[in-house]
């Protein structure tokens, strides 16, 4: 292993150990686009993985981030997300996340792209800060508002819509950019409405989608809406997304599900179930209720029974996890499995030793570490 220097605008102290061949800090590396790479991968019948992470408020969060990427880097993911903080807050250090994980560890990197609060030449300026430091997926996005906002709104100058965003980033970029977008096998939660509201007995397809809200009202995606959002989903591939990754799930038939009626609008690109691990019982009530998220009844009942347990509520969701993923991975519809590790690794690992993906030993970092600090989701991972 060669040692490297590589500070950064946030303090993160040099001298990173990094993988020989993988970059010495100063020199751009050869980047793939994930397409290509979750293709050859499939190709091979063996499964693979990738991780999501978002942007630290803090600096000790920043430097412990890269310290956790130097860790699961020897893991082998296919590529590494970096979200776009809401209203484009993160921006800056999103880039700089995704520079110097492809420079320092050589991670392919799928960096983020919103359109909230993003004029077309904000774009174009991040883009060109992509193409120089060898960082060549983008994840298009619509993005959530900004704090304080409700609403979502187009910005002056800007998209209205992550379609106009793909479409900007092939018109003046050509085919150099690897683009993926965001699906949803329940619906966008903005198109999740009440049961009441639909004046009409559930579909058989409907009731595997209802989700219980925080005060016992049922609510679900319509099958009209949805036909509108794998048409919407359609247009973004056909304007030249490569690859889908999905909103968060719990119930693997609805992903399958959801598959199918993708391969039978002729959406054919690789599609990536987003896996989110329990880690906490707020956290998990909190993000499902956010994001609208149907739970089997069996996984509530566990919860509840687990919900003064901190540890047992971590293990249960390494149980979980590995099982869903594992369900996937039988299906052969699932070739990469996507993780939202909330910038931890623990669960992470012990899904991974379960499924017998884990490819290395290694140490763990604080998992005690409150990762969200600052962030506008402060409150999510609190047991």
């Amino acid at each position: 292993m060669s040692k490297v220097s590589f500070p950064t605008a946030h303090g993160v102290e040099a001298g990173r150990w990094c993988p020989d061949g993988l970059g010495d800090g100063t020199h751009i590396i050869k980047s793939e686009k994930i397409v290509d790479k979750i293709n050859r991968a499939a190709a091979t019948g063996k499964p693979a993985v990738s991780f999501e992470y978002f942007p630290p408020r803090t600096q000790e969060g920043v430097k412990n981030l890269y310290e956790r990427l130097g860790r699961m880097v020897h893991q082998n993911p296919l590529f590494i997300d970096f979200t776009w903080g809401a209203g484009g807050s993160t921006s800056d250090l999103t880039l700089e996340l995704s520079t110097n994980a492809k420079q320092r560890y050589g991670m392919d990197v799928n960096m983020h792209m919103t359109c909230t609060n993003q004029p077309a030449d904000k774009v174009d300026i991040a883009l060109a800060g992509c193409a120089k430091a060898g960082v060549r997926n983008i994840c298009a996005l619509r993005g959530d508002p900004p704090l304080g906002q409700e609403k979502w709104e187009a910005t002056e100058g800007g998209f209205s819509c992550a379609l106009d965003l793909v479409k900007h980033i092939r018109k003046y970029h050509g085919d150099h950019f690897g683009i993926s977008v965001s699906g949803y096998p329940e619906g966008h939660p903005d198109v999740i409405k009440p049961v009441s509201e639909l004046g009409r007995a559930l579909s058989a397809s409907e009731k595997q989608r209802v989700m219980v809200d925080a005060n016992g009202k049922e609510n679900v995606c319509s099958d009209e809406d949805m036909k509108v959002e794998l048409q919407y989903l359609k247009e973004k591939v056909d304007a030249g997304a490569e690859v889908i990754i999905t909103q968060l799930f719990y119930d693997p038939e609805i992903f399958l599900t959801f598959v199918k009626n993708c391969r039978a609008m002729g959406i054919n690109c690789p599609i990536l179930p987003g896996i989110m691990i329990i880690q906490a019982y707020q956290g998990f009530k909190r993000m499902t209720g956010f994001c609208k998220t149907s739970v089997p009844k069996h996984i509530l009942d566990k919860m509840e029974e687990l919900k003064e347990d901190a540890e047992g509520i971590k293990q249960y969701g390494i149980d979980l996890g590995a099982e869903i993923c594992q369900k996937l991975l039988d299906s052969k519809e699932v070739s990469c499995v996507h993780f939202y590790t909330l910038n931890l690794e623990k669960s992470v690992l012990g899904i991974m030793e379960k499924l017998g993906l884990k490819v290395a030993e290694q140490k763990i970092g604080d998992e005690n570490e409150n990762t969200f600090q600052g962030t506008l989701i402060n409150t999510v991972i609190k047991n």
